[in-house]
């Protein structure tokens, strides 16, 4: 098996096209610190030369984990880590403000032990605090080399496009690269999201390939799931073929088997190598638990998809089309917050036109 590089947007880092990505790695997923450490060292020696964390992944210990597992390595190694998600419950910890995030850089640079970040992602957007405000902060912390790059993740395509303006227009850094999701089951942002970071010269990061593990294989139609205890109970909202809003990833499942099988590869190994086959990725992030799990991903490395066996999957789970991530994974809080759907009382009934009931008075 040979590992596969492909250069990181327009920063000239040469990253490999599978990542290792490391959110199950703590209390949410693996809390074995060691063997934690040696997934991540057998990745490393097979050739993946990309770490991806996040500080909110098992608040803090995921990059505790890391930080261990790349001593004596951290040359080599190309580190990314995310901001944004508040830690605790204290007021201004969390989201994208100078304040919050000249803070937080510090605190992950500590649990890494590493002197410098070579990417520094925006995990999500934050309607509350102006986009120039975010830039400028990143790009004070690229010329004070506290980190190399950085980049957004799980962004909309109109928050990008905004980014990359006020960057042009205001004399800063830009966003380099967007870590979206992205796998045969939600295609969305093949519409524009793709397309635009191509057009960008943005680098791509992609999570969840496996569709929340609707592609791992373990979810099958009429095949029992164990709904009972463990993290299973949570999630049967997700994969519980009762439910008929899962009909037709059960559907694409069945008809991705076959074609898996045709193949001669696992599904997983099917569904990792799907979104390497578009020209606007950079790499995947595998987030194995187990060692197996590693190995299991890195198999299919050597697998490239030929225009058939995409033509097939186009025909089962047509381009765009998004069966997973209704929102990109990520819900604008135009669509959770009423208030930004609705009119305040008293604006509707001023607007009301004279003569209607909201504008007579008893």
């Amino acid at each position: 098996m040979t590992m596969h590089y492909r250069v990181l947007g327009a920063t000239g880092i040469e990253v490999s096209t599978y990542a290792l990505g490391t959110m199950m790695f703590g209390k949410i997923g693996n809390p074995d610190h060691a063997d934690s450490e040696r997934i991540i060292h057998a990745a490393l020696d097979a050739g993946v030369n990309f770490v991806d964390t996040a500080d909110m992944y098992s608040t803090g210990e995921s990059e505790e984990i890391v930080g261990k597992a790349l001593k004596g390595r951290r040359d080599d190694i190309v580190l990314a880590t995310k901001v944004h998600f508040a830690l605790d419950d204290k007021r201004n910890h969390g989201g994208n403000s100078r304040r919050y995030i000249v803070r937080a850089v510090e605190d992950s640079l500590r649990r890494l032990q590493t002197d410098w970040i070579d990417l520094y992602q925006i995990h999500r957007p934050d309607p509350a605090t102006d986009i120039e405000e975010t830039l400028g902060v990143l790009t004070d912390l690229v010329r004070a080399g506290k980190i190399r790059a950085f980049g957004s993740s799980t962004f909309p395509v109109e928050d990008v496009v905004e980014a990359w303006h006020v960057a042009e227009r205001r004399g800063l850094m830009k966003f380099r690269t967007e870590q979206p999701p992205y796998s045969i089951l939600a295609r969305g942002i093949e519409k524009s999201v793709l397309p635009t970071a191509q057009r960008l010269n943005m680098g791509v990061l992609t999570w969840s390939p496996l569709a929340w593990g609707f592609l791992s294989g373990k979810f099958r139609r009429g095949q029992e799931v164990d709904f009972s205890s463990g993290r299973a109970a949570l999630a049967r909202e997700r994969f519980d073929p009762a439910l008929p809003k899962h009909a037709a990833k059960y559907d694409a499942v069945e008809e991705l088997v076959k074609l898996a099988d045709d193949l001669g590869v696992s599904l997983p190994q099917l569904a990792t190598a799907f979104p390497l086959a578009h020209p606007a990725v950079t790499s995947v992030i595998l987030g194995p638990r187990t060692m197996d799990q590693l190995e299991s991903s890195l198999a299919g490395q050597d697998l490239v998809l030929d225009d058939a066996a995409l033509d097939r999957i186009d025909e089962i789970v047509p381009p765009g089309t998004e069966l997973v991530w209704e929102n990109g994974g990520w819900t604008p809080p135009a669509l959770s917050d009423v208030t930004r759907r609705r009119r305040a009382v008293d604006d509707r009934v001023a607007a009301a036109p004279e003569g209607t009931p909201e504008s007579t008075e008893e």
